[in-house]
């Protein structure tokens, strides 16, 4: 007959490393952080020393990535202020001021004297940065319309 202390011991050994003995509760291993993100912001153009990419569409992606926070943005005070939130106000703050930079990060390219990436930026993204800006402003009406 096998002593108790060298089966309990034998068991032990045998257990993952991330489960214990003392508790029924599964113990995982500590997760490992996360990579962070590097926002865009208007002051950092995209480079395009490291890429194949045309400068239209570097400017293109670059006005993009602060596009889609704007549009997180105006989504998220769209909500609260027609829930007449507390939170609306800080909300279409928040919106508008990343509207703010995407309207600058647009300004830039337009008035960068390269016409032609000036011309294939409005034509591909204008449209989208106009509609953005309707929004927030029929927003802000609103919120007008409620007080």
């Amino acid at each position: 007959m096998i002593p108790r202390a060298l089966t309990q011991r034998a068991m032990r050994l045998a257990r993952p490393s991330h489960l214990s003995s003392r508790s029924p509760i599964l113990r995982l291993p500590t997760p490992q952080p996360l990579a962070t993100r590097a926002y865009a912001s208007v002051s950092s153009p995209p480079s395009l020393a490291s890429s194949n990419k045309s400068p239209a569409d570097a400017a293109i992606e670059h006005i993009t990535e602060l596009f889609a926070t704007a549009q997180d943005e105006f989504e998220i005070a769209m909500e609260e202020t027609e829930k007449v939130s507390v939170y609306a106000q800080a909300d279409r703050d928040a919106a508008r001021e990343e509207l703010g930079k995407v309207q600058e990060a647009y300004r830039q390219v337009l008035e960068s004297g390269d016409v032609e990436v000036a011309e294939e930026v409005k034509r591909r993204v204008g449209h989208r940065i106009r509609e953005l800006e309707g929004g927030v402003d029929r927003m802000e009406k609103m919120a007008t319309e409620q007080d």
